[in-house]
């Protein structure tokens, strides 16, 4: 893939999930991760999607989405947060090395989630810049609140949400990306227990198969 054309943000996301599809169901083929793979992208990467994901041990992206080397450009931070850094790398990947897809990938029980929710409602949060990462993921569940979800789940497909906007609104690069049907930007959210990623929102897929 390092030398071919990109594939269409359809064809990037069918793939990523087909990935996924082999994860669940214990058959994962662990693609492009020999020697001959590691020569043929040792002068030049190609991957296929963004994945910008929480920094979780258990989300390992080449792992869940069985992928191998130059597939995936991988972006993680606890909690999905975005700050300059993570927008930037993003930008890099969907213009310069052409991305067809971002994924954006949340999971249940995430700890940055839940002492967003503690925080809220003891009024005691963390130190140092763990605080920092809480601060942003608190508007995400004070949307939920406003909108009157309380299930634990509804809250994390809403962070989900709130970061893939967040992306959009932001970065003009990527917002353009996806207008001109380049790239599509995908919200997913990952089950710890059975390694399913279900699909939270998308901008740019025909159909828009939100959930």
């Amino acid at each position: 893939m390092s030398t071919s054309p990109s594939p269409a943000p359809s064809e990037a996301f069918e793939l990523l999930l087909a990935g996924n599809r082999r994860f669940t169901a214990g058959s994962s083929e662990h693609p492009n991760q020999d020697a001959a793979r590691r020569t043929e992208t040792a002068p030049a990467q190609r991957p296929f999607a963004v994945l910008f994901g929480c920094s979780d041990s258990r989300l390992a992206a080449e792992i869940i989405f069985d992928r191998g080397l130059g597939d995936l450009f991988v972006v993680r931070t606890a909690g999905h947060v975005a700050g300059p850094e993570v927008l930037g790398s993003i930008e890099y990947a969907v213009s310069v090395l052409d991305c067809p897809l971002v994924v954006v990938l949340g999971h249940d029980t995430c700890g940055a989630v839940g002492a967003a929710r503690a925080a809220l409602t003891d009024g005691v949060s963390a130190t140092g810049y763990v605080r920092d990462v809480i601060e942003r993921v608190t508007p995400s569940v004070l949307a939920a609140r406003a909108a009157g979800l309380t299930d634990e789940n509804d809250i994390i497909a809403e962070h989900i949400r709130h970061t893939v906007d967040l992306l959009l609104d932001r970065s003009r690069v990527i917002a353009d990306q996806v207008t001109a049907g380049r790239t599509a930007v995908v919200g997913l959210s990952y089950r710890l227990a059975d390694g399913s990623a279900r699909v939270v929102t998308t901008h740019g897929l025909p159909g828009e198969a939100a959930a």
